[in-house]
This record gives structure tokens, C-alpha cells and sequence, in this order.
């Protein structure tokens, strides 16, 4: 199995998708070999500055955490832990966070071997490696091992609140598919769709697969953010958030730590539309479930 890095520089560095490619072997990818982390390092480019939030270190303690919790459960477990706790440990804005050099960086150069605990497929029958997806690396935010924890805590938390997220990233079917959505982006949707896990609307992989192409679709003909309207992004909170990370102590390992302190989606706009995606979700076509059938 690919292990830890032997070199890990101070600070998180970018690379960019033409660089990793050299290091993305299929050895690699079947978990037997390792990245060269000195040559690595020798053409990524580092993060410049003393900014603490962006020390190497720090990230990789925590990534070291998860695999030590984790390491005897299924790797799926590892997201709705690891998720908030990354969001609030590297405190990006979202420019930052759109650059995905600093993801591939992350999983290639910092942590290839969470990469490989976490996305390593099992072995075929005929005796063929497992293999993780080049995407896992590389990928879009809502595939790269990093990137859709980072966008899944950022879009699900409500303001400070994290718990959201953990509720969001227990589900795959939620985490794979809704972070595909432009919706998402729409806070007061976000949280609807945890809503209605919360009080048992949708339970399972397949009626989350249906309520959010459902969701999805309704959206092209009646604007969310207009029967529901958020409240407005306060830069200040986000900006004091980021510049606290100087004097914060490691994100907590045992409860959830604190997101920047904006302003919570108002309740009203969620449940107008937990009780418009319930209406939806009454229609959609759940794979097994019969024609008619009521939840």
C-alpha cells in the first residue's frame, strides 16, 4: 500500500494537473508504489508567506487522525469526521479554495496514502489490483478526495454550524450527487435536502437519487432563492474567521469545531422548501419502489 510521504515540506505548495501527471503511475493507483515526494516537492510551487492556516502540518495531523480513528472501520465512515474539521483547519475563502492545484497538491503531495486508504477499490476475482480513480487525485471538486470535503463543509454548514455537514457527508448518495448540483450553491436548499434526511423522508441511497435530480430539475422553472431568499454573505465574519486561524489552537478531535460566525439560514426559508422537496420527492421515481407507493 503507498505510504506517508518521507518528505513533507513546511508549508502546502500547488502543482498543477500537467505536473501530477508524472507521478500518477499505475502503480500508484494500484496502491504499489509510492510518490517521489523530493521530486515532487522540487516542481511544486510553494504557498509563499507565514500564513499559519496553510502550514503542511498542521493538515497532515489531521489527516493522521482520521487514519488512526477510522483505520479498522469502513472508509466511508472517515468523511463526516474529516470534512468539518478540514474546512476549519485550512479556512479558505472560496477563490482560494476554486484553485485546484492546492487539491491535487493536498492528495499527491501531501497525503497520497489517505488517498489510497480511503478510495482503493477491492480486488477483482480474477486477480486483478484494486485501483483508485485518477479522479481521486485530480478530479473535479466532487470527486478529488479533498476538494469535496472541503466544498461539502463549506456548502452544508449552516454558518458556524458543522452539524449539517455531518449529516450530509453520513450519506454518499447525498455527498456524491448533490455536490454536482448548481442548487447547492442556494443555502437555504442545502439544508432543506439535510432536513429531510434528519426527520426520515429520504433514508436510502435510491430516494436520495431521486429527490435531487427531482430538486434539480424544478429549479429551472422556480428560482429557490426567491421564494426562499437567504440572508447575505457577511465578508467580515469570514475575513476575522480566517485571520483567528494565527491563534487557534488544532481543530478539536472530539466535538465539532466552530465555522465563521455568519449569520444562520433563516428557518422559515429551509422548511418552505423542506415542505416543497417532500412534494417533489412524493412524485419522483424511486428505483424499487412500487408505482403509487407512499413514504
Amino acid at each position: 500500500m503507498t505510504s506517508r510521504p518521507e518528505y513533507l515540506p513546511e508549508r502546502l505548495a500547488l502543482i498543477s494537473d500537467v505536473q501530477a501527471a508524472d507521478y500518477i503511475s499505475r502503480g500508484l493507483l494500484e496502491g504499489r508504489d509510492d510518490v517521489p515526494s523530493i521530486a515532487l516537492n522540487k516542481v511544486a510551487e510553494p504557498l509563499p508567506g507565514e500564513d499559519a492556516r496553510l502550514g503542511l502540518h498542521r493538515v497532515r495531523d489531521l489527516i493522521d487522525q482520521a487514519l488512526d480513528r477510522f483505520r479498522d472501520e469502513r472508509p466511508t465512515n472517515a468523511d463526516a469526521w474529516l470534512a468539518p474539521r478540514l474546512h476549519e483547519t485550512l479556512r479558505l475563502t472560496r477563490r482560494e479554495a476554486a484553485d485546484k492545484r492546492l487539491w491535487t497538491y493536498l492528495a499527491l503531495g501531501m497525503a497520497p496514502d489517505y488517498v489510497m486508504w480511503r478510495h482503493l477499490s477491492e480486488p477483482k476475482t480474477d486477480g486483478s489490483h484494486g485501483r483508485v480513480a485518477r479522479d481521486r487525485f485530480i478530479g473535479p471538486h466532487y470527486k478529488q478526495t479533498f476538494a469535496r470535503l472541503w466544498w461539502a463543509a463549506e456548502l452544508f454548514r449552516d454558518g458556524p454550524d458543522y452539524r449539517p455537514v455531518v449529516v450530509a457527508c453520513g450519506n454518499q448518495d447525498m455527498l456524491n450527487s448533490a455536490l454536482r448540483l448548481d442548487v447547492i450553491d442556494h443555502r437555504p436548499t442545502a439544508l432543506a435536502l439535510v432536513r429531510m434526511m434528519e426527520r426520515g423522508t429520504v433514508r436510502t441511497g435510491r430516494e436520495v437519487n431521486a429527490l435531487t435530480p427531482a430538486v434539480n430539475a424544478a429549479a429551472a422553472t422556480l428560482m429557490y432563492d426567491v421564494i426562499a431568499p437567504d440572508v447575505g454573505r457577511d465578508g467580515d465574519a469570514l475575513r476575522d474567521w480566517i485571520a483567528g486561524a494565527e491563534s487557534s489552537l488544532p481543530s478539536p478531535r472530539n466535538h465539532l469545531p466552530d465555522g465563521p460566525e455568519e449569520e444562520r439560514a433563516p428557518k422559515e426559508a429551509v422548511e418552505r422548501l423542506v415542505a416543497h422537496f417532500a412534494e417533489l420527492f412524493a412524485d419522483a421515481q424511486v428505483r424499487g419502489r412500487a408505482s403509487g407507493e407512499s413514504e
